[in-house]
């Protein structure tokens, strides 16, 4: 390998990089757009959640159970209804999506320690959210039982019965439950996959229909000097962007950086060689831009989106995709990113995961400087 062909290779790509801003500014600023909405528009939090009340008992009673739902920031309270036509226009309009039945005799039964029935309607379209607002109505009302049990024996015993089970509670990592915290680490390793494929997956397709390819193959350049030349731009390029995504990702949105800074970058740069080379072995393969840009688009971020855990954890999925996930490398990146970010662990724990970003950039490299050497030779 000679290190004047590389070089003239990479300064002939730079030239060319340099020569189309445009396509640039669309390489460093389309990851900034993707990250800041997928950043702020994605979600996985479930809070002030609109709540209409038909309260039938109207009692002083009635009211603090209404009130240890709007005493939460997980419910928001969108008024009070007459009858239960009202109730279900303001589910069917999505104006609430949780309506709750209060009885007459709520107050009257509670009074002679009978139990009573309150109905809960929740807007069961998705049935995730559903849920989870379930989840919050139940843990509501078992507060509010314990609480009336706990008045009931006051009353007749004039003592007040110490709880039997008292749990603490710890959350590590994540100690806010924000779930920015968990998507924007995730959604770097999607972006960065899908922008490091587009960007190579043009280069030599690009060749061959401006029909320089050819005057490539009338000279000495290698096939390896070829492939690594054409990546050492895009290398940069990929560094800038995760440069940009770190300094978004603990900035912007207050990810907290437990981890090692420069092993976070190492894995990284990893990761983005290996994506490059994976654009560049596809154009090799399709010889024209469109299609190589759909192929990109395809095997990168469909896999990266649903099958690296970012998006839907993979213990959760048939055992059959399970398997399959094991030969994306995005499943890879985004357990170091999240390790690194919010865990704080190195190598010593990630090392296997680092391991295989390692030889998948071998083995892609390997492989497209192997396609090339058959177009070259």
């Amino acid at each position: 390998m000679s290190p004047r062909r590389l070089w003239a290779v990479a300064r002939k790509e730079s030239l060319h990089i340099r020569r189309d801003p445009r396509s640039l500014i669309l390489a460093v600023g389309i990851p900034m757009l993707m990250l800041l909405a997928f950043g702020y528009a994605l979600t996985l939090d479930v809070d002030r959640v609109p709540f209409v009340v038909w309260d039938q008992s109207r009692t002083p009673e009635s009211r603090e159970f209404t009130a240890r739902f709007t005493a939460t920031r997980y419910f928001e309270f969108r008024g009070a209804v007459d009858r239960y036509a009202a109730l279900e226009q303001a589910i069917d309009q999505r104006e609430a999506m949780l309506g709750l039945v209060i009885p007459p005799d709520f107050s009257p039964r509670l009074a002679a320690g009978r139990a009573v029935g309150v109905q809960a309607i929740v807007d069961g379209s998705d049935s995730n959210t559903a849920g989870i607002v379930l989840g919050y109505a139940s843990a509501i009302t078992t507060t509010f039982n314990q609480q009336l049990a706990l008045e009931q024996v006051r009353r007749l015993t004039g003592l007040a019965p110490a709880p039997a089970l008292d749990l603490r509670t710890r959350v590590w990592f994540n100690a806010d439950l924000a779930s920015r915290n968990f998507i924007v680490p995730g959604i770097m390793a999607v972006i960065m996959g899908l922008i490091a494929a587009l960007l190579t997956s043009l280069t030599i397709a690009r060749e061959w229909e401006s029909g320089t390819m050819e005057q490539l193959i009338s000279t000495p350049v290698r096939a390896s000097e070829l492939v690594l030349g054409k990546l050492l731009p895009y290398t940069a390029i990929g560094l800038a962007n995760m440069i940009i995504a770190v300094l978004m990702a603990v900035y912007l949105f207050e990810v907290p950086l437990r981890g090692s800074v420069p092993l976070l970058f190492g894995v990284g740069m990893l990761f983005v060689i290996g994506t490059l080379a994976q654009g560049l072995l596809i154009s090799t393969l399709a010889r024209q831009q469109l299609l190589a840009s759909q192929m990109a688009m395809v095997s990168t971020f469909l896999p990266a989106f649903l099958l690296s855990g970012f998006a839907f954890a993979i213990a959760n999925m048939p055992v059959p995709v399970q398997v399959v996930t094991f030969i994306v490398p995005a499943r890879y990146f985004v357990a170091l990113v999240k390790g690194i970010f919010l865990r704080g662990t190195g190598l010593e724990v990630l090392w296997a995961d680092a391991v295989f970003l390692a030889v998948f950039a071998v083995v892609v490299i390997g492989l497209s400087i192997r396609k090339t050497r058959k177009h070259l030779g």
